[in-house]
């Protein structure tokens, strides 16, 4: 987490994965590339709104979508930082951790990052809540902003078949453009709707 002048590296797995979102939110972060959080699984909670919970797996079983997230790395200044605790409800729909993720950084631009090179092993912020862990269905507006982000992740490099498998469980393909004004107001300014 930022102290006075160092950025802090996020990893952003929910409506963050959209890159225009960030951009509003937080103007001075740097996308850097793709993280993956090991023994957890991505998932839209009680609330309506993307989360990652903590599962169980043998250290000897090879990482599978079932237990791991992908999801979009950020370097954000303080303001950034404090801007997004914001949209994020911390302390009360999030809390803050710094978890263990293999990242794998953009090497060029406009290029997918390669996943099949090797990652490099840190800790990053991760906003998430120990307490809204039951699965349940996204709020409408939600479902915009988590298919503009799916289609920057996929452009970006995040798996095809981790979209499939993990995310479209809980978020249809589709783009209700009368949701866009009120996508573009939380995204802006998130509000709790519960």
């Amino acid at each position: 987490m930022a102290n006075a002048t160092t950025p802090t590296i996020y990893f952003g797995y929910g409506s963050n994965l959209w890159q225009h979102q960030m951009r509003m939110r937080c103007p001075t972060s740097d996308y850097l590339g793709i993280a993956r959080l090991d023994n957890y699984r991505w998932m839209i909670n009680d609330r309506g709104y993307a989360n990652v919970v903590q599962v169980k797996s043998p250290s000897s079983v090879e990482p599978n979508y079932a237990n791991v997230v992908y999801g979009l790395v950020y370097s954000l200044q303080p303001s950034d930082e404090e801007h997004l605790d914001i949209n994020e409800g911390v302390p009360f729909a999030y809390t803050k951790e710094d978890l263990p993720v293999s990242f794998w950084a953009k090497e060029k631009e406009d290029e997918p990052v390669d996943l099949h090179k090797p990652a490099k092993k840190q800790d990053m912020l991760v906003y998430i809540s120990r307490d809204h862990v039951t699965d349940s269905h996204p709020k409408h507006e939600y479902i915009y902003r988590m298919n503009m982000g799916i289609s920057d992740a996929l452009k970006e490099g995040v798996p095809e078949k981790y979209v499939q498998e993990v995310m479209r469980k809980f978020i249809p393909p589709e783009h209700d453009d009368k949701l866009r004004d009120r996508a573009m107001q939380q995204a802006l300014a998130f509000e709790d709707e519960r």
